[in-house]
């Protein structure tokens, strides 16, 4: 007796067999499946995450492979690379080194 009135107070749309299937289904399939919404969901986002890696990742490939091939050609580019980058001199020269603020907090933070 108990247990029909409890499915009286049920709306007569959820009591059919057809949409309560459906409905079920659905439940399963957005949280209950290893496939599921919440999980399809963070799987987007990483993969966006990934794209925008490797785009940063393939310009940089690019940007390197030009600086390369600009120091292949040219022993000019490579001795303003060597000079600029590692600091190289000639032996009658003298170098000095002029920072930037940001620059010299940037160098600090490293070495410490």
């Amino acid at each position: 007796m108990l247990r029909f009135k409890f499915i009286e107070k049920v709306p007569p749309v959820l009591r059919n067999k057809y949409i309560l299937t459906i409905v079920i289904f659905i439940l399963w399939v957005l949280l209950l499946d290893s496939n599921n919404l919440i999980s399809r969901l963070k799987e987007l986002k990483n993969l966006k995450k990934l794209k925008a890696e490797k785009e940063y990742y393939v310009n940089r490939i690019e940007e390197d492979k030009r600086k390369l091939n600009e120091l292949k050609t040219s022993s000019r580019n490579l001795e303003k690379f060597a000079r600029e980058e590692y600091r190289m001199k000639k032996p009658d020269e003298d170098l000095y080194i002029i920072l930037t603020p940001s620059a010299y907090r940037r160098i600090t933070r490293q070495n410490n």
